[in-house]
């Protein structure tokens, strides 16, 4: 067993509960949040509704809704414990339509933002009075 086995295991005889395995590959910061997702319909594994104690076994599916992205993914290891990003991206991998989808998605999102100007403060006096003369000269038409 060499130093990485230690800490992800590829091995089917190891199990672990569904929330744990959400929280140690880094898609929930709590094992709690982890649950919520669970117990709110957010996760689905092998395309059932479960609990936050159902087992996981490697090359199960998961398919996991954190508005407004959806992750489609194949469990490829099983974390004893919470480690860096790194290894935590080992524990899965993400199906290409899934990236896909993402990736659309996040550029739409990109554009529908540049459409709408942030407001990076508050109106002021003459600001507020400008938007008060505005009103009513559209209520005068």
């Amino acid at each position: 067993m060499n130093k990485n086995e230690k800490k992800i295991n590829l091995r089917p005889d190891v199990k672990t509960r569904l929330d744990k395995w959400l929280w140690a590959a880094r898609f929930y910061k709590t094992r709690h949040l982890a649950a919520e997702a669970i117990n709110g319909g957010h996760v689905h594994y092998n395309g059932h509704r479960v609990k936050p104690s159902r087992v996981v076994q490697v090359k199960d599916t998961l398919k996991i809704n954190k508005t407004p992205f959806t992750f489609e993914i194949i469990i490829e290891g099983i974390s004893v414990r919470r480690g860096p990003a790194k290894e935590a991206q080992l524990l899965y991998k993400e199906l290409d339509e899934s990236i896909q989808k993402r990736e659309s998605l996040a550029a739409q999102r990109k554009l529908d933002a540049a459409q709408f100007p942030v407001v990076e403060r508050r109106p002021d006096k003459r600001d507020r009075r400008r938007i008060i003369r505005f009103k009513n000269i559209n209520r005068e038409n």
